[in-house]
């Protein structure tokens, strides 16, 4: 009884401490005007949504992704609403690269005052069609990508003794969501060192803001890696994608996370059902497992050699991926520069 009694005083005193140090922590929101603002992913879908928000603050912006077509055009868009805008071809997987783009991006604008962590991949399919390379290619850019960012710009936000980070999770990050395991995995390596970073950097006078959204019409389902019954699987996927209670659109999405970074929230979790999930995981993570593997039940199992295969999203199309179910989404690949979906 007394050992019980002092657990809940201690609990109690915690709480206080809590509350007491959140209101000791709130800051003046953070001016992103002539702030440089490094973006990976973002040439399309979240990452452009971001990019115009920050460009309405009057940020300055260097655009890191793959694709220098897709670079291209959403830098152009950019500038025709008079940003400044610079962008950057790198895979943020290859240490080397991302370190020549960070120079690079010094070199331009003098310094890196924000740097957000958005690119990102996603392999949908059952656990026996995963192999350790997509384990590794989903670990490469969600954790190592960031890693290597972050060890880039650390220098001279330290120096300066002011920057921010944001590093773009998912709730897949603190759900172990069936069928994204590579995604799962990864995801949940980057909330956990995104918020010891936080704890470790915030007396250098810099601040971590891990994000962890739910799903969200960005219009980039057409390049997911799909495994397994490939029509059923992008089915399932792409529809929940597409459903206005199930997912947020990536304006909207942008809109929050830009407002996050300028409050300085060390954590912001999109859409009250994603919030809801996080919580549940954290106070009784068996009962959600248990509720998760009557889910997965209902998911297509792989059947055939043929399953083990890794196909686009654009190769998945079905009649009822490209039904009015699916009509939000579709919208959001030609707004977020998603290249239009070829038919297989």
């Amino acid at each position: 009884m007394g050992r019980r009694g002092l657990d809940w005083k201690t609990l109690g005193a915690l709480a206080v401490a809590g509350a007491w140090a959140g209101r000791r922590v709130t800051r003046p929101r953070y001016e992103l005007r002539d702030k440089v603002v490094l973006l990976t992913g973002g040439s399309r879908g979240l990452g452009l949504e971001l990019a115009r928000v920050f460009a309405r603050r009057g940020a300055r912006l260097a655009l890191v992704a793959r694709d220098e077509e897709e670079l291209a055009r959403a830098r152009d868009e950019l500038r025709a609403g008079a940003a400044e805008v610079e962008s950057f071809v790198c895979d943020v997987r290859f240490q080397d690269q991302v370190q020549r783009s960070v120079r690079e991006v010094v070199d331009r604008f003098g310094r890196v005052d924000v740097l957000v962590n958005n690119a990102g991949i996603i392999q949908v399919g059952p656990e026996e069609t995963m192999r350790v390379s997509d384990y590794q290619e989903a670990m490469d850019t969600h954790f190592f990508g960031p890693l290597y960012l972050v060890q880039a710009v650390l220098p001279g936000m330290r120096q300066r003794r002011e920057g921010r980070i944001v590093n773009i999770s998912s709730v897949g990050g603190k759900v172990p969501t069936p069928h994204l395991l590579p995604y799962v995995a990864s995801k949940f390596a980057l909330v956990g060192w995104s918020e010891g970073l936080h704890a470790e950097l915030r007396q250098d006078g810099i601040i971590v803001t891990t994000v962890c959204p739910g799903l969200m019409r960005t219009g980039n389902p057409g390049h997911v890696v799909v495994k397994g019954d490939h029509r059923a699987e992008y089915a399932w996927f792409k529809v929940l994608d597409s459903l206005p209670y199930f997912s947020m659109s990536a304006g909207t999405a942008a809109r929050a996370i830009v407002r996050g970074c300028e409050l300085g929230k060390p954590e912001l979790i999109l859409t009250g059902r994603a919030r809801t999930g996080a919580r549940l995981q954290g106070l009784a993570p068996g009962l959600l497992s248990e509720l998760l593997a009557v889910g997965a039940r209902l998911l297509p199992r792989a059947r055939s050699p043929r399953d083990q295969e890794a196909w686009s999203g654009a190769e998945s199309q079905s009649p009822l991926t490209r039904s009015f179910v699916t009509r939000l989404t579709q919208r959001a690949e030609t707004e977020n520069n998603e290249r239009p979906t070829p038919a297989p």
